[in-house]
């Protein structure tokens, strides 16, 4: 086999959680009085981590305020936690292939920019009966990807080369993160961005469904 463990991004890899994120940040952004954001600006707002998020949704007019910053940061944290599954679903295909990788009892794990205690309360919600070897979120004084970080400690977790470990991701992130901890970086179409950022930030390769992952892990 080419591949001993797979490395699922999540958001806009394995669950669609854009429509509950916007609207997480909208309710946020209104109540410090500020315009929201549609569904495909935060496609391309996300995926660098909460802080960033929050950085990239305010306004021009309100500058780069750090205190700014850190309050929609920490409302959009309550507003997120109300809403985490009001509208999010995993993708079409995404249990099929959960199922299959693990009837080859072949190790899964999660590595999400999402809060640490958030990506644990959504993948306990939507993903109970599956067996995942590891879940990281975002945790205080760790880097975040594009970080390798927490890539190679999974890696160690698993006891795989990561070489030998398939990184399954949706954003530029993903990919280079996958290149800098030296895994197989797998660009999942259906996500938030494009197969054009995906190549370009060193996609190995590009999958249109989930199910076409078989193919590549042989």
């Amino acid at each position: 086999m080419k591949f001993r463990a797979v490395l699922f991004d999540l958001d806009g890899t394995l669950l669609d959680t854009i429509e509950d994120l916007t609207d997480s940040m909208n309710a946020a952004l209104a109540k410090m009085g500020y315009p929201g954001r549609n569904v495909e600006e935060c496609k391309e707002l996300v995926g660098d981590g909460l802080e960033t998020f929050a950085q990239r949704a305010l306004p021009p007019e309100a500058g780069d305020d750090p205190q700014m910053r850190a309050r929609l940061k920490e409302l959009m944290r309550s507003e997120y936690a109300a809403r985490s599954s009001l509208k999010t679903k995993p993708y079409r295909g995404i249990p099929e292939l959960l199922d299959a990788l693990s009837r080859r009892e072949i190790p899964m794990a999660v590595l999400s920019n999402k809060p640490d205690d958030s990506t644990r309360t959504v993948m306990q919600h939507y993903f109970p009966g599956w067996s995942f070897r590891a879940i990281f979120g975002a945790r205080e004084g760790v880097p975040v990807k594009p970080d390798p970080t927490v890539a190679l400690e999974i890696a160690r977790q698993l006891e795989v080369r990561p070489k030998q470990i398939a990184y399954v991701g949706d954003t530029n992130t993903d990919m280079q993160t996958a290149n800098a901890a030296g895994m197989y970086a797998i660009g999942a179409l259906w996500g938030f961005r494009s197969a054009e950022e995906l190549r370009t930030n060193g996609a190995k390769a590009l999958i249109e469904k989930p199910m076409d992952l078989l193919e590549i892990i042989g």
